[in-house]
């Protein structure tokens, strides 16, 4: 399976995708044997029984080089002929999870980081996993553990990962194809998601955020339409105007469609995309939280990232989605603490707290996402500092107004390792902190739940549309390497969107025109 060529974008100071180890720069393959370009070949080595012939050590001399065979471990055994081998830590194989599955592969992939060419038989050793499911997380796992974000580095970065492939035997064949087809997909569009979470905020513009989003629209089976400023004042949305009065960027909202022959329901997803957030008027503090506002725009990332991928996957739900585009910056005009805006549909807000942006731009998203009554709504955003004091950086944290679309994202949390916590709406003790005294609403609460206060002030904006929220404020970003997770913006959410569109039920199976 060889992916297409890489996008590129119009501008010499941008790349929508200029990560060097892209997978769609990645040969992917399923064979039955370890092709002769292999430079390495993972074995997999559980924490019992025999150690396989090839790797050439016995358990005893593989332990005292600190190797055991624990999920997540590796030991690099090179040769003088033929390909280096690594021993990769698969546990108890009869207890193997995909999640494991994905964390052996990302561990290899790391220990083979100076190679180009990688091979291995871990897609024949977890006897639990379905061979599509094992084949998918192993691909995801190789894939986004060599992520690299190197577009505006000088130095030319060291030669990426060319070819990974998963060696079988002939009857698990095709459905490993499937499962590492499905991989390829997913990983190429969460490293997207990266790519564009991690340019900096000079480089990519709202506009530009428009520009890539067309591009990736006549690739993907999408249809683009744009949004200027104007076009957002005839619809009334107040919100990301008001956002946006202090930069001197224009926004753009950019709405996406993905139509299907005989969908089975109708999915609109809303993603935040504060391209820059300095809080405005109420100035964020000068350190490490200021410095990754590059990435406020990660919600946008993950719904262009996942959408890119579901004509190519075959989804048969509808998908609109709205990335809503802007900065957040202070100047003589920026929007001020007591200015009421007025949210297309009318409802008003009064400001408290301009550093409260995001839920500003979200509420006219989501009542032109509930105007085309789809079958649900979520929206995704890394909204709240308060939602990672709750969660920490491992988890995002999820609200929902049904049952059904909770429980949906959960399992598709579970399917892709993007983990999520669902924390009440609390509407019965809390909507009443968003009170206002001249308007219908505040955009802030009291001191305190000021994840769940976002979130009941999101839900005013959703009607009677089933609709659920992620705070992915927390794990936006990792600090350093974890597994699958590489250093920089994590993309989270993109995989996670994907998988709930590819199984989204319905019970409404509305049919969008």
């Amino acid at each position: 399976m060889t992916t297409s060529s890489a996008l590129t974008g119009g501008v010499a100071t941008f790349n929508p995708t200029p990560s060097i180890e892209r997978s769609h720069d990645v040969v992917v393959a399923v064979g039955r044997s370890v092709p002769s370009t292999a430079d390495v070949v993972g074995v997999p080595v559980g924490t019992k029984g025999p150690v396989p012939r090839q790797i050439g050590l016995d358990r005893p001399t593989m332990a005292e080089s600190g190797f055991d065979g624990k999920v997540g471990q590796t030991l690099v055994v090179p040769r003088r002929d033929g390909a280096t081998l690594i021993a990769i830590g698969v546990g108890q194989p009869a207890a193997l999870t995909a999640a494991d599955l994905r964390d052996a592969a990302a561990a290899f992939a790391r220990a083979a980081a100076k190679h180009g060419a990688l091979a291995t038989t871990l897609a024949e050793i977890a006897a639990g996993v379905p061979a599509d499911i094992a084949a998918q997380v192993i691909v995801e796992g190789v894939l986004l553990a060599r992520y690299r974000y190197g577009a505006l580095k000088r130095e030319a970065p060291a030669a990426g990962l060319r070819e990974l492939t998963l060696v079988v035997t002939a009857p698990r064949t095709a459905a490993v194809e499937r499962g590492a087809e499905r991989g390829r997909v997913g990983a190429n569009a969460a490293q997207l998601a990266r790519d564009l979470a991690n340019t900096p905020p000079g480089h990519l513009t709202a506009t530009r955020m428009a520009d890539v989003a067309t591009a990736l629209g006549a690739t993907s089976e999408l249809k683009v339409e744009v949004f200027d400023a104007d076009a957002l004042r005839e619809l009334g949305c107040g919100g990301i105007l008001g956002v946006n009065a202090g930069s001197t960027e224009p926004p753009r909202m950019i709405k996406l469609s993905y139509r299907p022959s005989r969908p089975t329901g109708h999915l609109a997803l809303v993603g935040k995309g504060v391209m820059y957030d300095s809080g405005g008027i109420s100035l964020k503090p000068s350190d490490a939280v200021h410095a990754s506002m590059k990435m406020d725009m990660s919600g946008a990332a993950a719904v262009l990232a996942s959408m890119s991928a579901l004509a190519a996957l075959k989804c048969r739900t509808s998908v609109t989605g709205y990335l809503m585009c802007t900065d957040n910056m202070p100047s003589g005009s920026a929007m001020k603490l007591g200015d009421v805006l007025t949210i297309h549909g009318g409802t008003t807000v009064e400001i408290h707290n301009t550093d409260a942006e995001g839920r500003l731009v979200l509420a006219d998203g989501l009542v032109l996402a509930a105007e085309l009554q789809p079958d649900a709504i979520v929206d995704i955003a890394t909204l709240t500092g308060a939602c990672m004091v709750a969660l920490g950086t491992g988890m995002a944290g999820v609200f929902g107004s049904t049952r059904s679309l909770v429980e949906q994202i959960g399992a598709a949390a579970a399917a892709t390792n993007e983990d999520v916590w669902e924390l009440p709406l609390g509407k019965d003790k809390y909507r009443k902190l968003l009170d206002s005294d001249v308007a219908d609403l505040k955009n802030v609460g009291g001191p305190y739940g000021g994840a769940i206060v976002a979130a009941i002030f999101l839900s005013e904006f959703a009607g009677d549309v089933p609709w659920a929220h992620l705070d992915i404020a927390g794990p936006m970003k990792v600090d350093g390497d974890e597994s699958w997770r590489t250093k920089g913006a994590t993309g989270f959410g993109t995989r996670l969107l994907i998988d709930l569109a590819l199984n989204f039920q319905s019970g409404r199976h509305s049919v969008p025109t």
